[in-house]
């Protein structure tokens, strides 16, 4: 059910985006407390993206679940995250969070 969008202007090798979107799917599920085999990640790499007008290593995160936990904690961890892997500046990064209602989650022919 927790779905992670990760959309970056770094340019990354294929193996790279596969390690680190494996990465992601792991450490994230586990920052929500949320079972890994529940997760989807998507990354998107070598994006036009511009931040503070400048094309300086930045990154747009969508983090979407059903019982989000604290958004301050997982901005924290998020952005933790992205410097650790990409050298991304938390200052560079914006997170949306959404809460998902179990009734508007869709998921094998049902919802959660």
């Amino acid at each position: 059910m927790p779905y992670l969008r990760i959309e970056t202007n770094i340019e990354l090798q294929p193996e790279q985006r596969r390690e680190l979107l494996a990465l992601a799917s792991t450490e994230f599920a586990k920052a929500l407390g949320k079972p890994e085999s529940y997760m989807m990640a998507q990354l998107v790499a070598g994006a036009d993206l511009i931040f503070a007008g400048t094309n300086e290593p930045a990154a747009y995160v969508e983090l979407k679940s059903i019982g989000l936990k604290d958004p301050k904690e997982l901005a924290k961890f998020a952005c933790e995250w992205l410097r650790s892997q990409l050298n991304i500046p938390p200052q560079r990064v914006y997170i949306e969070f959404i809460d998902i209602d179990p009734q508007r989650w869709g998921w094998n022919g049902g919802t959660f």
